[in-house]
């Protein structure tokens, strides 16, 4: 941004380590991985890289079981990542026990949580 005489304004300091951005996560259909990240105050939260497994809930008989996702099947949000295999929350997969749609975000959790269709 400029001033109206045209000349720039200049930052007060540069960002200090805690406020810059880290890499973002794709959380990608395949073999389990996960990784631990230190967040501010030394919390460590463990996160997904890549994963196979959901936890499905079936709304009519009430249980949750934890199958296998075989392949990403639509992203509504971004049509690029279905065809990537990136599991993002709202994303539906097609599991052993049929279409599921993902209801958090595994790539801030350490697990895919997805309710049948």
């Amino acid at each position: 941004m400029r001033k109206i005489t045209g000349g720039k304004y200049k930052k007060a300091r540069k960002k200090k380590l805690r406020e810059k951005k880290s890499q973002p996560r794709e959380v990608i259909l395949g073999e389990e991985k996960k990784k631990k990240i230190r967040l501010h105050g030394g919390k460590i939260r463990i996160v997904l890289l890549r994963t196979n497994k959901a936890n499905v809930f079936d709304p009519k008989t009430k249980e949750c079981k934890v199958v296998k996702i075989k392949n990403v099947l639509e992203v509504p949000s971004n049509p690029v990542a279905a065809r990537k295999n990136v599991l993002v929350k709202g994303a539906i997969i097609e599991t052993e026990i049929g279409k599921a749609r993902i209801t958090n975000r595994p790539s801030r959790e350490s697990s895919v949580q997805a309710v049948l269709i």
